[in-house]
C-alpha cells in the first residue's frame, strides 16, 4: 500500500479515533448545554428543542457511562472489520462500514450545531482535525485496496440509522444507571 498507514493500522484507529472525540464530548456538553440551553429554543422548534434538551439532559459521569455503552459496538465493529481481514465473512465488514460511516457523518453534526447556535459545539473540533480527515483516508483506502466498494458503502448507509437506537438505549443507561 502506497500509504503511510495500511488498511489494518486504519481500521485499528477507529476506536482510538473515537475515544479521543468522545472525550471532548464528555468533557464539554454538560457545561455547553447548560449555556445554550436558552440558544437551542431560540434557534429550533421547540418540540426539537424539547427533545434535543431532555436527550442530552445528563451529568458528565452520565454522559460518560453512555459513550463507554457506544464504544462498545465501535469496539465489535472494529473486530468484525479485522475478523473479514483474516476470515473474509463480508457480514463483519459490513457491521464496520455501517458503524463507521455513521461516525463520519456524526461529525458533520457537529459542524452544523457549531453554524446553528453560533457556539463551538462538543467533538467540532477533533470532528475537523481527526474524524473527517480520517474516514475520508480510511474509505479512500478501503476502495483503492479493493477491501470496499461503492455498492456495498451504499447497502450499509440505510443500516446505519440502526445505530441510533443503540445511541438513545446508552443514553437512557447512562441516566439510569449513574
Amino acid at each position: 500500500m502506497a500509504f503511510w498507514l495500511n488498511v489494518q493500522t486504519l481500521i485499528w484507529l477507529f476506536p482510538i479515533l473515537f475515544i479521543i472525540h468522545d472525550f471532548e464530548e464528555i468533557i464539554l456538553v454538560e457545561k455547553w448545554l447548560h449555556t445554550n440551553r436558552n440558544k437551542i429554543y431560540k434557534r429550533l422548534p421547540s418540540k426539537i428543542a424539547d427533545r434535543i434538551v431532555k436527550q442530552f439532559s445528563m451529568t458528565t459521569a452520565q454522559f460518560a457511562a453512555a459513550v463507554i455503552v457506544i464504544f462498545l459496538f465501535v469496539s465489535a465493529a472494529t473486530v468484525s472489520a479485522i475478523h473479514y481481514l483474516y476470515n473474509g465473512t463480508s457480514w463483519s465488514l459490513y457491521f464496520f462500514i455501517a458503524v463507521s460511516l455513521v461516525f463520519f457523518i456524526h461529525a458533520f453534526t457537529h459542524i452544523g450545531q457549531t453554524i446553528i447556535f453560533r457556539s463551538i459545539a462538543p467533538g467540532t473540533i477533533t470532528s475537523i482535525i481527526l474524524i473527517i480527515p480520517y474516514s475520508i483516508l480510511l474509505f479512500r483506502s478501503l476502495l483503492m485496496e479493493e477491501i470496499v466498494t461503492w455498492k456495498m458503502i451504499l447497502i450499509s448507509l440505510p443500516f446505519g440509522v440502526l445505530f441510533f437506537p443503540v445511541v438513545l438505549t446508552a443514553h437512557w443507561i447512562g441516566k439510569k444507571f449513574i
